[in-house]
């Protein structure tokens, strides 16, 4: 049963150096044929009677749609899909890029959660990322959120920057606690092929530091009142991402917008990352270019092991086969993993900073 409905809106006012998802400036796009595009795929994908439970506006940066093209989207995702039932609509948006005005729209559009794309509270940090925001203008944006009655605010920072100290980071989350938002998510750099950052730093890190940074934010956060109910995401409690957590539990979910992808009834597929031919392709009434697989039983598995170790819920004990008792052992004697009251396997303190290999002895 497909739960869950993800809208890529791929524009950025500037390209971050660290980022490998799907972006470009707006240039010469027709916004207006691109808003009309996202309608007509959903149109196209959205099974008969669609109610989704969770609605998530990523990319990009969602926050620069002009609240005419907010409007016109949502009325045309309104006219497929039965919006009535979404118990959590989220919105991607970066400080100081939106207005009380803005707010107010998304607050009227029925928007629950705003997750803020601040980094770092540090501003040689926030040099290094290419983010056009100052620290002083994240407080701003949280008290315009706040005022405008938004239920969920989300602030993202990022750990094992190039030059950032421990200081630095116990900084960034002790000014994101402060704040008073109820999720905080706190990501590890990856240097992603392809980046300016994969060409300048690849090869300069520093697996202890990085651990350590992790078990700061870890320490700090659990003691201000937050669950680490995810390898990156913390939570105050009712806080949770409703979005996220079907994400990480497998659960089907259809992606809208050129480079997005979507799994409804064992097929995964992708659209191309070309803003351009997916906007021609659906003024022609056809899906975007694209691609789409079958996926086995056994990818199936291989990616839920990945996803759903890194929860605080984690591996259900129906996931693990009879040949996967040795490795358990070893897990539970080294104090990587222990066994819940179900007989899950639930990754300790130790087991999250290695929970990607810990997945690949499961495979």
């Amino acid at each position: 049963m497909v739960e869950s409905l993800y809208i890529h809106i791929p524009f950025c006012h500037r390209i971050c150096p660290y980022c490998a998802f799907f972006k470009h400036t707006p240039g010469n796009t027709d916004m207006r044929g691109f808003v009309q595009a996202v309608a007509r795929e959903a149109r196209l994908r959205a099974p008969a009677g669609f109610a989704p439970r969770t609605v998530y506006f990523g990319g990009g940066t969602p926050s620069m749609l002009s609240p005419t093209h907010l409007e016109r989207l949502v009325a045309g995702l309104r006219e497929v899909c039965d919006l009535s039932r979404v118990e959590e609509w989220s919105f991607e948006a970066n400080p100081a890029t939106f207005t009380p005005a803005k707010v107010r729209q998304w607050r009227e559009l029925g928007i629950t959660r705003v997750s803020l794309g601040v980094q770092s509270f540090e501003p040689h940090l926030l040099r290094l990322l290419g983010r056009e925001h100052a620290p002083a203008d994240v407080a701003e944006s949280v008290q315009m959120l706040r005022d405008a009655g938004m239920p969920h605010i989300n602030i993202d920072l990022m750990f094992a920057l190039p030059g950032q100290t421990a200081q630095d980071w116990e900084h960034s989350l002790r000014e994101a606690v402060q704040l008073g938002v109820d999720h905080i998510s706190a990501y590890s750099l990856t240097l992603e092929e392809g980046t300016p950052f994969h060409a300048r730093y690849a090869g300069c890190g520093d697996d202890e530091r990085d651990a350590a940074l992790f078990e700061l934010a870890e320490d700090i956060l659990t003691a201000a009142g937050f669950r680490h109910y995810e390898i990156s995401n913390y939570a105050r409690p009712g806080g949770e991402s409703l979005h996220n957590l079907a994400c990480w539990h497998g659960r089907d979910y259809i992606g809208l917008g050129p480079g997005a992808c979507g799994t409804v009834d064992g097929t995964r597929y992708e659209n191309a990352d070309d803003t351009a031919s997916y906007t021609a392709a659906l003024a022609r009434g056809e899906l975007p270019p694209g691609t789409a697989e079958r996926l086995t039983a056994e990818a199936r598995r291989t990616e839920l092991l990945g996803l759903m170790l890194r929860t605080d819920t984690g591996l259900p004990a129906a996931m693990l086969r009879g040949r996967d008792a040795e490795f358990v052992s070893m897990l539970e004697r080294e104090g990587l993993a222990r066994r819940g009251a179900a007989g899950e396997l639930l990754l300790t303190r130790r087991g999250r900073l290695v929970a990607d290999e810990i997945a690949v002895g499961l495979m």
